[in-house]
């Protein structure tokens, strides 16, 4: 199958391209190749590149960056979604659009299911919200993956932020009011690749099963590494950001289930695992 990947450099497209090109003719771009913000590039690549599949990975993903330059999110979050899925829907090529925990409002005590009312409450939740409207109303062939707290070997992330903080402090306090659900790239690379496969269109939340605070998520990795350091739960508003961060995002996976797909593994066992992989003898 051919695939072409944007935003191939980030930290869901450069593991996502190596994933996939085992078994696949995989395209990576990244910004300095593809510019998703002009429709008339997106429109001469995809159509001299001719993918089976897209996987629209690129996007703005600065939270609070986004609420100092609106205009430069949706720039990119939904007119480079747009350009996309037009250019995907010329082509005949299956879509597959990377969404985020975010385009709900973080009020819930239940998990969020797919078709529950979206209400952002952020210029990125808004952004990538009008990039999913864009999506389902210029390409019929496309999938909307929501996916939450990614990690992954790539990039900046919160597992490896710990890591580091756990050599350079001895004292941390992480938020513990903030409930959602971690997600490990390989094994959103791993439903990714098997989604790509099918005709079942449509919205899908994508997370490892559980549920934690960052302060648990925390306190799991520092327990995986053995790491010497005194962990304490702090207020969100003990850190004020510009952006609103949702109080509860924890996503439902009722698209995967009744769809035919397997469930993603327990964020702890999928911590654990990523940890023993990528994480060097002496650091643990």
């Amino acid at each position: 199958m051919k695939v072409l990947i944007t935003g191939a450099n980030g930290q869901l497209g450069r593991e996502l391209v190596e994933y996939l090109s085992g078994n696949n003719e995989v395209l990576g771009f990244g910004r300095e190749e593809l510019d998703i913000t002009s429709l008339e590039s997106v429109f001469e690549i995809v159509k001299n590149e001719s993918p089976e599949v897209i996987v629209h990975c690129a996007a703005f993903t600065a939270v609070d960056d986004a609420e100092q330059y609106p205009d430069s999110a949706y720039l990119v979050n939904a007119v480079g979604a747009r350009n996309v899925a037009m250019a995907a829907e010329q082509q005949g090529s299956k879509l597959i659009y990377i969404s985020t925990d975010y385009v709900f409002n973080g009020q819930a005590t239940n998990p969020y299911c797919e078709y529950d009312n979206t209400d952002p409450q952020g210029i990125y939740g808004k952004s990538k919200r009008a990039g999913e409207v864009n999506v389902q109303t210029q390409c019929r062939k496309h999938f909307i993956v929501r996916t939450s707290w990614a990690y992954g070997k790539y990039g900046n992330n919160f597992v490896k932020t710990m890591i580091r903080l756990s050599k350079e402090k001895e004292n941390l306090k992480v938020v513990a009011d903030q409930i959602g659900s971690p997600t490990c790239i390989e094994d959103l690379c791993e439903f990714l690749s098997e989604l790509m496969k099918t005709e079942k269109y449509g919205i899908y939340h994508a997370s490892n099963t559980g549920v934690c605070s960052w302060y648990e998520f925390a306190h799991a990795i520092f327990e995986e590494i053995a790491a010497d350091i005194s962990l304490q739960p702090c207020a969100t508003s003990d850190f004020p950001r510009p952006a609103k961060r949702p109080a509860y995002s924890v996503m439902e996976h009722r698209m995967i289930r009744i769809n035919g797909f397997k469930e993603f593994r327990h964020w702890r066992d999928a911590l654990s695992a990523f940890l023993s992989q990528n994480i060097e003898e002496g650091e643990r």
